[in-house]
């Protein structure tokens, strides 16, 4: 299988790459059937966000060389060629973001993880919230608001007491950062054919910003978010270190 290799400009990415490069054969991405991401979480999204833009999707193996890793596989330079024959495969759908800013401007963009609404300035964000046309909070009054997939549920949205989702549910998780009002409000899961649309209330006075995982869009008026189910992206893991079974186990760490 042709592999092409991307690798973080970090110093521990860049040095295990040259060791790759010496021991393995590599082709342009161009021309490969398979990524080989080396970096971080970050790099990964960035590694997968590049995919998006492609005619032909590819699958992304990657191996940590960042903090945390949780979307990465373990850091080996051995046996590259059984991994990868042996990895299992794991497929997910980004969210597409639709932003309008108090400008009229309208900036359209996905979202492996999650997309997020925060508020920009001291003063609280106040939100409606709509799903699939039917207004279901008139008023949020909060730090922000978020739509989560399944495979970022463990991520931001965790940290703001979201729930963590199976990775093969169709599923979202909307989960309200530091609520105020309606106080008892700690979010809600949805199937991912839902639409959610928040639209500002006091957009000038109040200006919140949306961020499509490392994409802001600051002052918006409206945001539509959705899962888009017929494009899917596809990791690979080696079986001890499977995505699915990390998820879940997030639900017991303490």
């Amino acid at each position: 299988m042709k592999r092409a290799l991307l690798v973080s400009p970090t110093d521990q990415a860049q040095e295990a790459a040259e060791r790759l490069r010496s021991r393995y054969d590599w082709v342009d991405l161009r021309d490969a059937e398979i990524v080989v991401a080396l970096g971080g979480d970050g790099f990964m999204l960035q590694t997968l966000h590049g995919m998006l833009g492609r005619r032909r999707i590819v699958p992304v193996f990657g191996m940590n060389l960042g903090t945390v890793g949780f979307l990465m596989n373990d850091w080996r330079e051995d046996d590259l060629n059984a991994r990868i024959a042996k990895a299992r495969s794991f497929g997910v759908s980004p969210l597409r973001m639709e932003a309008e800013t108090i400008d009229g401007e309208l900036v359209t963009s996905p979202a492996i993880n999650e997309v997020s609404l925060l508020r920009e300035t001291r003063q609280t964000a106040k939100l409606e919230v709509d799903v699939d046309g039917r207004t279901v909070i008139e008023e949020l009054v909060c730090d922000g608001v978020l739509v989560a997939t399944a495979a970022g549920s463990t991520a931001y949205n965790f940290s703001a007491q979201g729930p963590i989702l199976p990775l093969d549910s169709p599923l979202l998780a909307l989960t309200p950062i530091s609520p105020f009002r309606p106080r008892r409000w700690r979010g809600a899961i949805l199937p991912d054919s839902a639409t959610i649309e928040f639209r500002v209330l006091d957009a000038v006075k109040r200006p919140v910003s949306a961020v499509a995982d490392q994409q802001e869009v600051r002052d918006v008026a409206r945001v539509r978010v959705m899962s888009d189910r017929q494009t899917r992206l596809t990791l690979m893991f080696d079986p001890e270190h499977a995505l699915d079974d990390r998820i879940a186990m997030e639900q017991f760490a303490v």
